[in-house]
This record gives C-alpha cells, structure tokens and sequence, in this order.
C-alpha cells in the first residue's frame, strides 16, 4: 500500500507518495485546475501511475480555503450577535497597519453589514446572566435567516466564553427555524476572551463550512468511483492532519495547510540530517512562505492574521506568505519603478513562456532568458524562449532598460522581497539569521535561495533533492493533531488547583474523543498540557508547558519557573518580581502514525557535470556546469556559478559559493561574500 501526500498550490500541485512495505518513493507535479481543484489531485495520482485502491492514506494539502476567504469567494453567511456589537468584526482594535498612511483602508469585512443580526441578550465577563434571550426575538431573526436564504450562520455572543447558554439556545432556536442550516457558534470554535478574534474566527468557520463541505465530498466521491478505499486526510494550519470529516466541521484550522507540509518537511530534515535551526522557505508558482523550525518543530503563533485586522484565533504555524513566486508578474508603478507581484499567471494561462497565452513577464521568463532555468522544464514541456523574451522586451521599454538588466532586475527584488518576509520572521520571534540555516523548497525556491541568504548573512543553503514536491513529502510525514482550549483567568498565586485538575480533565477528553474519530487507538495518543500566561498588566501571553497527571500545590512553584523561561526566549527578559495569571489551557492531541523511511535523495556518479551553460550573473554571462542533481554522489563537491537540475526543481549556485552533497542527497551550499 501506498501512503500519498498531494499539496495543492496556486499554479502547481504536487505529489509524493513512498510505499509502506519496500519504502521506494514516487513524485509527480502537474498543473492546478483552478476551475475544480480535485481534477488537479485525480492527475497527479495518475501521473504517478499508482492505482487508487493501492492507497492507504491520502493526505492532503490545499490552498482553497484561505483561497475562498482572500477573495471573498463564498456563499453569503448570516452573523447574529449581541446588541451593540455588530459592527466589531469590521471595526477590529482599531489598530493601524502603517502608522503614518492616510490613505490605508481596512480589507473588506468577511460578513457584510446587512448579514449581521443583534439581539438583546448580555453574559458578565464571569458567566453571570445579566439579561436573559427573549425567545421571540430570537426566533424572529432565525426567520428572517431563513426567509434570506442562508446557507450558514455563525453566532457569537459577548463575554460567551465563560456561560454560553445563550449561543447554544440561539443555535437551537435557528436549527429548529431554518434546519438544514450550517450553525456556528463562537464558544464552540474558540471559548477564549478578546470577541475580536472571536468573532473572526466564527465568521471564517460559518464562511467556510459550505465551500469546504462541498470541496471534500466532491472530492471523497470522485475518489471512490476510481477505487479509493483509503483515508483521506486534511492537512492542518497547526502541523498536523485530521479525518477529512473533522475539516468539514472545522475548516478555520485549515487556513495554512498548504504551507504546513513544508513545515513538516523541515521537521523530517531537522531530525534526519542533522539541522537543528532551520529557516524553513518554499518558493510556488505564486507565493513565498517562510518560517521557523527549532529542534525538529515548527513554532507556533496565536496572533496569526488572515489580512490587516482579521486575526484567526487557533494554534497556528507562524507562517509568513509573501507574494513571490515563479508566477509573479513584473509591472510599473506610476513613478515608473520596476515592481513585482502580488499578482501571478498562475497556472492559468500561466507565465508567457508556457506558451499557454500568457503574455506578462514573470519570474520564471527571468530566469529562462538570464540562463538559469533548463527550457525543457527538466523533460516535462518545451518552454517558449521567445515568448518570454518577448514579455521582458516589453517591460523593458518601459523602463529604458536592456532585457538582460531587466530580467536581473525582476529576479533581484523578488529576492529582496523573499529576504524581508524572511527578516520579518526572525525579528518578530527575536531570533539571529546567522544562527540558522535555509532551506529552500518549492519548484522555483533553489534558483533563488542563495539570493535571499545573501541578503540575510545567512551562512548556509540546504536543497533537499525533493525539494520540487517537498510539501507533499512533507504531508506524508504529519501525525494526526488538535489542539483544544479553555478559558481560565486567575493569578497564578491564587490559582485552585482542583479547577485547572477538573478543566484539563474535560479538554483532554474532548481531545480524545477528537483522535478516536480520527481512527486513531488510545495507545498511539500523546497529550500534552500548556497554558496561555502572562504578567498581570500584560496584553499578550506566553505559551508555557504544563505538567501531565494529576497537579498538586507543589507544580505551582514549578510552572512559575517555566512561564519565566518562556517570556525570557520569546522577549528577552524575565522578572520574577511581577506576579503571574493563567489566562486560558489548552491542550495538543497528537496521534502518532508510521513515520516515512529516511530517503537518501542521491545517486552514485561522480561530481562530473554533463554540460555547460551560460548564465547570466551580476552583469555578466558565465559558462557555468550543469549537474543531474539524481545522479551525484554523497561528498560531491562543486563550485559556482553552477546549476544542479532536479526532477521537480533547479539549483542556482551563484559565483563566490560553493556545494557539497551530504549522506542523505541533500545539496548544503556554503554562501561566499
């Protein structure tokens, strides 16, 4: 049996899959349909050549959800709230994005106002009722929902997360009303305080719930009539995956799922080849994302941010997506500067020389006419070299430049835009660049990887030989994940411990129950406890690891202690003068699943290259080695400009650096001055 990781990007959607008895491994990379993205999935499985009833699992990465909300591409949803707080999910915390930009405008809301509903309803922040939900006015919105046609619904009632009895009877009264209706409701999909995010996040769920349900079933059955008996299962923004029916239910966890697979991938490096620091990039057709990997994991953010002011409020891996990639259309602005991106060819009709009817220059043009990438796109379609030159020509008279300083000039800021989004990263989580290495994946990450750690002084460049497909492979080494969380606000010198005893009990119950319908047996689960903490005063908290089992007075000093460590490698400082408070628990169900052989992506040839080419570097053109990046041995060493051509990706060695192949089939490329 075969277990088979697709990650499903803006322009491309990969696939890897190695199978469970003899450990051998096979990729495929074909195009996104963006018209029904699971035709793309169905291709990449055929284009592998495994049979659909060979898999045991299918894990899946997909871009369709934050794809849905970015573009506000999505049924209408209905929000019901209470009275006076309509307008919170638009207004947000009134912060701004640029300080001094008068012109800055907020992004659209994710519900608009006239499909948002109040009712006089009011919760203390301690639970306490203070006006009770009138049944009759609750059931006079539930009609007008129903009467509006609405296919969802998200509730979200002030101060709910400590009593929410008034969601679950409004949640009824609109079942019983309008049944057939998808119903969220706030202290379901995070029972945390701050309704900003709250709110958010019910209305991203309620948003989602009919796109995803649709996407998954679609998908579930046109696998089906194929053969596939397997399991699927749906990458998750936090680095684990769920049953594709717990996705239905929770598709707010699924905001970076694409992403997350990479994520896993530098995981799989970190512990197998010996990376203990990683700076984690992908380079797709559309978008560039980094992150930080330590000691084997991904950290994790709670302050994630769909847009400016529209924060989702789960356990997130702290990605940071650019819009950078091979796609990415160059443009002049109306000071007539050369500029690059957001905006991609994508896969359709694609960059011009795919000769798809594109016609805007890209990054991938740039790197056909500077030399770097192979016209045969490593044997899969002969690319259009004129078509490209063509493109740039036409960017070029713009500017009044050559098409040669053109096409440099469009690599190198897309480069220096990769190099602040990773700058961005490690100075947000006040980390040193030069304590890490990079490492780069995605089918156009290697041409530009050594570029980005230049401009960081970062020392070295890790290209894994799977780096083309390394999302997918990635995905088939995730274990199943939820995070569960409850509010709990007490000083931490007044704490009862029977209280944190009681409300871990019922969270890791929750969570269990979680990973059982996941189909994973009790002996294959591992919880682990942590708290969102903080200083008394404080705005922000502090995740810090709480001891399992039964706790007792004598853990307090013992969790103190920890919360210390904690602020002190996030922020820098510590001060065990302050006092301390619990503001939520939460708990993280993994369910382990078999991990993936340790691949050796090398060959056994010599260094020896099997060609030459002139590339375009700095200026000047220079007759630089081509290496079959399958073929090369472990110790092979090489000096740049050279480029090393993968099955999915190409590597660009630029002068001044220089590679070695490890044990494992990784390129490391020490960067010169």
């Amino acid at each position: 049996m075969w277990r088979v990781g697709i990650d499903v990007g803006g322009t491309f959607t990969d696939f890897f899959a190695w199978n469970e008895e003899d450990g051998s491994y096979k990729t495929a990379k074909v195009l996104t349909t963006k018209d029904d993205r699971s035709r793309g999935v169905l291709q990449s499985i055929e284009t592998a050549g495994i049979p659909f009833d060979q898999i045991s699992f299918l894990m899946h990465g997909t871009t369709t959800a934050t794809n849905s909300l970015i573009e506000r591409d999505y049924p209408d949803a209905a929000f019901v709230t209470t009275e006076g707080f309509r307008d919170t999910i638009e207004i947000g915390r009134q912060h701004r994005k640029a300080l001094y930009d008068p012109y800055q405008t907020k992004p659209k809301p994710l519900i608009r106002r006239r499909h948002r509903f109040t009712i006089d309803e009011r919760m203390s922040a301690k639970g306490d009722v203070r006006r009770e939900l009138r049944e009759d006015a609750a059931r006079e919105i539930a009609r007008e929902i129903k009467a509006r046609g609405y296919g969802s619904v998200g509730v979200g009632f002030i101060n709910s997360y400590a009593n929410d009895a008034h969601e679950r009877k409004m949640r009824d009264i609109i079942l019983e009303e309008a049944p057939g209706v998808h119903v969220v409701i706030s202290s379901d999909t995070r029972p945390v305080f701050r309704e900003h995010g709250r709110f958010t996040t019910t209305a991203i769920r309620a948003c989602l719930m009919p796109i995803m349900t649709h996407y998954f079933d679609r998908l579930s059955e046109v696998l089906a009539e194929r053969g596939f008996t397997g399991k699927l299962l749906i990458l998750k923004s936090n680095g684990g995956v769920m049953g594709a029916q717990n996705a239905k239910l929770r598709p707010e966890e699924l905001i970076e799922s694409g992403p997350a697979g990479g994520v896993a991938y530098a995981s799989y490096l970190s512990i197998h080849a010996g990376f203990e620091n990683i700076i984690h990039t992908d380079v797709g057709g559309t978008s560039f994302d980094v992150s930080i990997v330590e000691k084997g994991e991904g950290l994790i953010t709670r302050d994630h941010e769909l847009e400016w002011e529209v924060p989702v409020a789960v356990p997130m891996l702290d990605i940071h997506s650019v819009g950078a990639g091979g796609g990415s259309i160059g443009w002049v602005d109306e000071g007539g500067s050369l500029r690059m991106g957001p905006q991609s060819a994508g896969s359709t009709p694609g960059p011009a020389c795919y000769g798809r009817g594109g016609t805007e220059p890209t990054i991938t043009d740039a790197n056909l006419v500077l030399g770097r990438l192979n016209p045969s796109l490593s044997d899969k379609f002969e690319l259009d070299k004129a078509a490209a030159e063509a493109a740039i020509d036409r960017l070029a008279k713009k500017i009044g430049l050559s098409r040669l300083e053109t096409a440099d000039g469009m690599i190198k800021i897309s480069c220096e835009t990769m190099a602040q989004a990773v700058k961005g990263v490690v100075v947000a989580r006040a980390r040193d660049p030069r304590d890490f290495v990079l490492a780069s994946f995605g089918g156009a990450g290697p041409m530009h990887a050594c570029f980005v750690a230049q401009a960081m002084s970062i020392p070295q460049v890790v290209i894994p030989g799977a780096a083309g497909v390394a999302s997918a492979f990635g995905a088939t080494a995730m274990d199943m994940r939820h995070d569960i969380e409850t509010f709990h606000y007490a000083a931490l010198s007044d704490v009862k411990v029977a209280d944190l005893n009681r409300l871990y009990d019922r969270i890791e119950a929750d969570a269990r129950a979680r990973l059982a319908a996941d189909g994973i047996s009790d002996d294959n689960m591992e919880l682990r406890r942590t708290a969102q903490m903080r200083y008394v005063g404080q705005t922000y908290e502090v995740e810090t690891d709480i001891p399992s089992g039964e706790l007792t007075d004598a853990h307090i000093p013992q969790i103190a202690n920890a919360f210390h460590a904690a602020h002190e490698k996030e922020y820098g400082v510590s001060n065990e003068a302050f006092e301390i408070a619990f503001v939520s628990l939460s708990v993280t169900a993994v369910g382990k699943m078999k991990e993936p052989p340790v691949y050796d992506f090398s060959g056994q040839q010599s260094v020896e290259s099997h060609a030459t080419r002139s590339v375009y570097f700095d200026g000047t053109w220079h007759d630089t080695e081509l290496y079959d990046g399958k073929n090369i041995a472990p110790g092979a060493r090489m000096q740049g400009p050279a480029v090393v051509e993968y099955l999915d990706s190409i590597a660009v060695i630029p002068p001044n650096c220089s590679g070695e192949v490890d044990k494992s089939g990784n390129l490391v490329v020490t960067i010169g001055n």
